[in-house]
C-alpha cells in the first residue's frame, strides 16, 4: 500500500471533515495539488467558499502545491476585493452603470498577481491569505493570522499584520530540504522514506533511495 487514493474525496474512513480538495474544486482558477486537504467538520467538500472575491474577469490564480493542511475557515482574499484608491473617493460607482459610468477611475484597481501557497504548507484555523500573496513550501501559519506579506520557506509567521516567528531550520537545512524537494517524489519512494520525512535528520533525508 502506498498511502491514501488522492482521488479520494474523503480518505479517512468515517470521518467526513477531512478533505482531499484537488477532487471537489470546479474552478479552473483554483489549481491545488495532490493529499492537500482542508479539515471542517461543516462541509469540507465546500472549499471554494473561502476563497473570496474571485471574480473571472479579474483572471487571477489561487495556486496551492502538495501536502498542504488548512484548517477550518481559512480565508483566501483575491484581487476582485481591490478597489482603486487614487481619487477622493474608493466607492465603485462604475460597476454599477445607469449614468455612473463616468466615474471610472482614472487607474485600475491594484492587481498583486496569483496567490501561491507551497507545499507542505500548514495554514491554522480562520488565517487570511491577501491578494497576491506568496508562501514558502515547509512554511506554518498561525491560527487567525492576516497574511499581508510573502513568506519565506520553512518559517512560521503569525499575528495581524503577520509576521515572522521564528525559521523552523537553519538556513543550510532549508537550502537542503528546497533542493530534495521530497514532495515531488513518486508515491513510492515517499511511502518508503515516511520516517526520513517526519523525522529531523537532513543528512538520512539526503539519502533516500
Amino acid at each position: 500500500m502506498y498511502g491514501p487514493d488522492p482521488q479520494n474525496k474523503h480518505p479517512m474512513a468515517g470521518f467526513p471533515q477531512i478533505c482531499f480538495i484537488k477532487n471537489t474544486v470546479s474552478n479552473p482558477n483554483i489549481i491545488i495539488g495532490d493529499y492537500t486537504y482542508y479539515d471542517d467538520p461543516e462541509d469540507s467538500e465546500n472549499f471554494e467558499r473561502n476563497v473570496l472575491y474571485h471574480f473571472p474577469f479579474v483572471g487571477d490564480r489561487l495556486i496551492i502545491g502538495k501536502f498542504c493542511a488548512l484548517a477550518r475557515d481559512v480565508k483566501f482574499i483575491m484581487n476582485g476585493a481591490n478597489h482603486a484608491m487614487e481619487g477622493f473617493s474608493t466607492y465603485p460607482f462604475a460597476i454599477f452603470a445607469n449614468g455612473w459610468q463616468t466615474a471610472e477611475a482614472e487607474e485600475e484597481p491594484p492587481h498583486k498577481g496569483d496567490t501561491v501557497i507551497g507545499n507542505d504548507v500548514w495554514i491554522g484555523y480562520e488565517a487570511v491569505i491577501m491578494p497576491g500573496i506568496k508562501v514558502g513550501d515547509g512554511a506554518i501559519i498561525a491560527a487567525k493570522a492576516v497574511v499581508t506579506n510573502h513568506v519565506a520557506p520553512y518559517t512560521i509567521v503569525g499575528g495581524n499584520p503577520a509576521r515572522p516567528i521564528r525559521q523552523r531550520f537553519k538556513d543550510e537545512v532549508v537550502q537542503a530540504l528546497l533542493t530534495i524537494a521530497w514532495w515531488d517524489w513518486d508515491i513510492e519512494k515517499i511511502t518508503r522514506n515516511l520516517d526520513k520525512i517526519a523525522g529531523a535528520d537532513i543528512e538520512a533525508l539526503k539519502n533516500c533511495s
